[in-house]
């Protein structure tokens, strides 16, 4: 199992009352599963995937990364985030100021790679999202598909056991949020990924291999 989430918990306090936005859910993710998890908005779909991420805590429950027990403030977690663990968001957060090919080497620069060694690694994870003629472009002379699929390749740099993806199409058209998607089930067809990916989209989410819906705080299984 590469994630376990049991009873996650989380209410968040105003000065007027007390909002409960996950109730007791629960989660198994196996290596090599693209799991979908959709929800209206503001149901605590964003906050779900940051306690996954080790980016928040939960009120109750418990996390399992490969068998380990862990939380945010766990002593290892910033291990376990930056090698286990890759992001995309919903906006790029590419680094405007570095190419393509410098944006994907830059958590391997971060776990100590070497320069030439991290950038023979970042072009070849360009040329597998099929941007290798994009290596040396900057963000803003890519397309919004593909800066997105840059992210992508920054994710998958340190080859980490679980890819979470918050609304990873939430800002393209249809024809590029197709084209993210097909991106996801060939990069976990092709090198065995495992994804969770939230999504509004309920059309997109039926190409996951699992389909879950948070409703009421708690993960049902479509």
């Amino acid at each position: 199992m590469i994630l376990s989430a049991q009873n996650i918990s989380k209410v968040y306090q105003d000065s007027h009352r007390s909002i409960t936005v996950l109730d007791g859910a629960d989660l198994q993710v196996k290596k090599g599963e693209l799991i979908s998890i959709t929800g209206q908005s503001g149901c605590g779909k964003s906050t779900l995937l940051h306690i996954l991420g080790l980016l928040d805590d939960s009120d109750t429950g418990t996390i399992e990364i490969e068998g380990v027990r862990v939380n945010s403030r766990h002593p290892d977690a910033p291990y376990i985030r930056n090698s286990k663990i890759g992001f995309v968001f919903q906006f790029h957060y590419l680094v405007e100021d570095l190419t393509a090919a410098e944006n994907v080497a830059l958590p391997l620069l971060i776990a100590g790679k070497k320069i030439a060694a991290a950038r023979e690694e970042s072009l070849q994870i360009l040329a597998r999202l099929g941007l290798e003629d994009r290596e040396s472009h900057f963000p803003n002379q890519l397309s919004g598909g593909e800066q997105q699929r840059v992210a992508f390749g920054r994710a998958l740099a340190n080859k980490p056991s679980i890819v979470l993806a918050d609304e990873p199409t939430g800002n393209l058209d249809p024809a590029n949020s197709l084209e993210v998607w097909k991106l996801m089930r060939q990069l976990n067809e092709d090198l065995g990924q495992t994804f969770v990916v939230v999504t509004h989209d309920r059309e997109l989410a039926k190409l996951a291999d699992k389909s879950y819906e948070l409703s009421g705080g708690k993960l049902t299984l479509l």
